[in-house]
C-alpha cells in the first residue's frame, strides 16, 4: 500500500522491520533496541509530512520476559500508583498497566514511561482503575484484550479500507435524515461523500411503535453493508439505541466514540435489553449483538483527529452534555466540506462539564439540535436553580421527612450528587438502580469532566466518593432507607415508568413530611407527568399483578434549569461563539414547532440559510 511504502522510505532503512495499519494509525515494528528507545524525533518528522498518526513497537523477539517486566514496572512506579494490574498483548508488543492513579505511572514529564519502556522494552498502555468498582469497565477492558487477535486483524482491514483508492460515481457531499429529524428519538443521519457512507448516531424512541422505534432503515438510500463508519455523540439511547441491531444482522465495520461513551452505551444497552425482556416485549437486539459493538468499537479522545473513510476525517469535542459526549466534527475531502455535528450539546458550565467546544477552524455546515429552541425556553440562572433545590431539600429535611428524586441514570443523577456535596448535605443520600454502576464509570474518566471538577477530584475532593453516599443492593437496604430519616433518595427511572422508584414512591407517598423532588423532563403520558399535573390519586401495579390506587400526600417539587441540554439562549451563543461562521444551519433533534422556530431565529439574527427538515428529506451540502 503506498502509505505504508512511504512511511518506510522515510525512516532509516535499517531501523524498520515492518509497516501495518491499525484503523489510521500507522504502526511501525522494529528489531533495533535503540531506535525503540529513541524514536521520538525521527518519528515526529515523518508525522509533519504524512500528517498522519505513527507508533513504534518493538518486535516481539526484543521484549523481555512478562515476570520480569511486572518486577521492573513495580520497581519503578511508586506504591500511590495503586497498580491493580499487568497484563500483556504479545500480538502487538504492548504491556497494559492498570493503575487507580496513572500520573504516577507516566511520571513527571512521561520520565518513568519512558524508563518502563527503555528497560523492559514493551509498548506501555496506562488504564485508569475506577474509583469505584466497575464491572463494566472491566468486562470491556476483558472483551478487547481477549479479542486482540480478532482486534488486531479488524483494524488492518479498516486501515485497508480508509487507505485504499476508492472510484465512485458520486460527486456531492449530502445529509439524509433516517431518525430525529423534527422529532425527538431515533437520532440518525447518514452522510454521502464522493466515496464514502458514515452514519451519524443511531438511536431509539423509547415508548414508540415498533413502526417508530428504530431509525428508518427501510429506504434505498441505506444499507449496513456500504457503510464505512457509524459514528456516536453520546450515549443517551435515543442516541445509541439501535447499534447493537446493526451488528446483530451482520454490519461488521467500524463503531467511533470516546471511550466513556462506549463503556456507559454498553451499560444502557444490556438494562434495555433487561427491561424489554421483563417486560415480555422481544428486543430489538440481543447480548450477542452488544459484544459484537464492543469487539468493532474504536475508541478517541477529544480533539484527537482520525481518518475513517477514504475521504472523511474526524475529530471529537466537547459537547458539555453528558460524560464523554461528543461534538462531532468531519472533514470531508482534502478542504472540500466540513461539517459539525452538534447533537446534543450544553453551552453552559455545569457542576460536571465545561461548555461546549467551539474552536472549530472550518464549519460549512452545522447540524444542531433544537430541542429548546422555542421562544419560550429559557432557562432560570445556574445559581438560582441549585439554591432552589437546596432549598427543598434542606426543607424537607428540617421537617425530618425524606427526599425522593426521580432521575435517570448517567448524567442527571451524578449532576445531583455534585451539587449535593458542593453544598455541603450532611446528610445520608441513598442511590437505587444503575446509578452506582453509572459512578463507577464516571470515576474511570475524570479527564472528560470540567476543569473544576478535575481539579477537585485530583485533589482528594472526588463527590463521587463522599461519605453520604449509599448504595441501594437489595430489598433489605430499601426498607433500611426508608426509616433512616431525614434522608435523600435518588432512584431511577426517572419519568417514574417502572423501576425501584416505584417501590419508594409506593411506601413514601402517603406522608406529608415527604417531597417528591423532580429534576428532569417528565414525557407526556408518564407517571411523572401526570403528578406535575395535579394528580392525587395514581393507579399504579401492585404485587398481585393487578393496579391499584395511591394516595399521593407528599409534596411534590419540579426543579426547571438542570437538563444537560441548552436553552434557546444557549443555543444561539454556540453558534454565535463558533470560530468561524457556518455557511449553513441545519435544526434538528426537537418537535417540529421548534426546530422550525429555531431555525427561523438564526436565520434573522446570523444572515445564514437555514433548513428545519423533516425525516427522509435529503440536503445537499455540497
Amino acid at each position: 500500500m503506498e502509505i505504508l511504502e512511504k512511511v518506510k522510505s522515510l525512516l532509516p532503512k535499517e531501523a524498520v522491520s515492518r509497516v501495518e495499519l491499525e484503523g489510521s494509525e500507522i504502526i511501525v515494528y522494529t528489531k533495533d533496541r535503540e531506535f525503540f528507545r529513541s524514536h521520538e524525533d525521527t518519528v515526529k518528522q515523518v508525522v509533519s509530512q504524512i500528517r498522519k498518526r505513527i507508533e513504534v513497537r518493538p518486535e516481539k523477539n526484543l521484549t523481555l520476559d512478562e515476570e520480569a517486566t511486572k518486577e521492573i514496572i513495580k520497581q519503578h512506579v511508586p506504591e500511590d500508583a495503586k497498580i491493580k494490574d499487568i497484563y500483556f498483548e504479545p500480538e502487538r508488543s504492548i504491556v497494559i498497566i492498570a493503575a487507580q492513579k496513572p500520573g504516577l505511572v507516566i511520571g513527571r514529564g512521561g520520565e518513568t514511561f519512558r524508563t518502563i519502556r527503555g528497560e523492559t522494552l514493551w509498548m506501555p498502555r496506562i488504564e485508569r482503575v475506577p474509583a469505584i468498582k466497575s464491572d463494566i469497565v472491566e468486562n470491556i477492558r476483558k472483551v478487547i484484550h481477549s479479542e486482540v487477535k480478532f482486534r488486531k486483524e479488524f483494524l488492518n482491514t479498516i486501515g485497508e479500507r480508509i487507505f485504499s483508492e476508492r472510484k465512485s460515481s458520486r460527486d456531492w457531499v449530502r445529509i439524509i435524515g433516517l431518525g430525529g429529524w423534527r422529532e425527538v428519538g431515533r437520532s440518525a443521519a447518514l452522510l454521502e461523500t464522493p466515496k464514502s457512507k458514515v452514519l451519524l448516531d443511531c438511536g431509539i424512541k423509547a415508548g414508540a411503535t415498533n413502526s417508530e422505534l428504530i431509525p428508518i432503515f427501510n429506504t434505498k438510500e441505506f444499507d449496513y453493508n456500504e457503510l464505512d463508519a457509524v459514528v456516536i455523540s453520546h450515549s443517551h439511547l435515543d442516541h445509541i439505541g439501535a447499534v447493537p441491531m446493526l451488528y446483530e444482522y451482520g454490519f461488521d465495520g467500524p463503531l467511533y466514540v470516546t471511550t466513556p461513551t462506549l463503556d456507559l452505551a454498553t451499560l444502557l444497552w444490556f438494562d434495555y435489553v433487561d427491561v424489554m425482556q421483563k417486560s415480555t416485549t422481544n428486543p430489538i437486539y440481543s447480548a450477542r449483538g452488544i459484544k459484537e459493538a464492543v469487539k468493532h468499537a474504536i475508541t478517541l479522545d477529544y480533539g484527537e483527529v482520525s481518518d475513517v473513510a477514504p475521504d472523511v476525517r474526524l475529530t471529537l469535542q466537547n459537547a458539555g452534555h453528558i460524560l464523554g459526549s461528543s461534538l462531532i466534527h468531519l472533514h470531508v475531502g482534502e478542504g472540500l466540506h466540513n461539517i459539525v455535528y452538534a447533537l446534543d450539546q450544553k453551552f453552559g458550565r455545569t457542576t460536571l462539564l465545561d461548555p461546549a467546544f467551539t474552536d472549530f477552524q472550518r464549519v460549512e455546515t452545522l447540524i444542531m439540535e433544537s430541542t429548546y429552541g422555542g421562544a419560550q425556553d429559557i432557562m432560570p440562572n445556574r445559581a438560582e436553580v441549585e439554591k432552589q433545590l437546596m432549598d427543598v431539600v434542606n426543607a424537607t429535611i428540617e421537617r425530618r421527612g425524606i427526599i425522593l428524586i426521580p432521575s435517570f441514570s448517567v448524567e442527571r443523577a451524578q449532576e445531583v450528587m455534585a451539587i449535593l456535596v458542593e453544598h455541603g448535605l450532611e446528610y445520608p443520600v441513598y442511590l437505587d438502580g444503575m446509578i452506582w454502576d453509572a459512578n463507577g464509570i464516571f470515576t474511570a474518566y475524570p479527564e472528560y469532566l470540567g476543569r473544576n471538577m478535575q481539579k477537585n477530584i485530583f485533589q482528594g475532593n472526588d463527590p463521587f466518593l463522599s461519605p453520604i453516599f449509599k448504595r441501594i443492593a437489595s430489598q433489605q437496604e430499601r426498607e433500611k432507607a426508608w426509616e433512616d430519616k431525614p434522608c435523600v433518595i435518588v432512584s431511577t427511572s426517572g419519568m417514574l415508568n417502572g423501576g425501584p422508584v416505584m417501590q419508594h414512591l409506593h411506601n413514601l407517598a402517603e406522608d406529608p413530611k415527604n417531597t417528591l423532588l423532580f429534576v428532569g423532563y417528565q414525557a407526556e403520558g408518564s407517571i411523572g407527568r401526570r403528578i406535575q399535573k395535579g394528580w392525587k390519586e395514581l393507579p399504579v401495579p401492585a404485587e398481585n399483578g393487578r393496579t391499584t390506587m395511591l394516595e399521593l400526600k407528599m409534596q411534590v417539587e419540579t426543579i426547571e434549569g438542570l437538563s444537560g441540554h441548552s436553552d434557546k439562549n444557549q443555543l444561539l451563543g454556540f453558534v454565535g461563539h463558533l470560530n468561524t461562521k457556518p455557511e449553513r444551519v441545519i435544526c434538528v433533534h426537537g418537535e417540529s414547532q421548534k426546530t422550525q422556530e429555531l431555525a427561523r431565529t438564526i436565520n434573522r439574527i446570523f444572515r445564514v440559510p437555514t433548513d428545519a427538515p423533516r425525516d427522509l428529506e435529503s440536503l445537499r451540502l455540497k
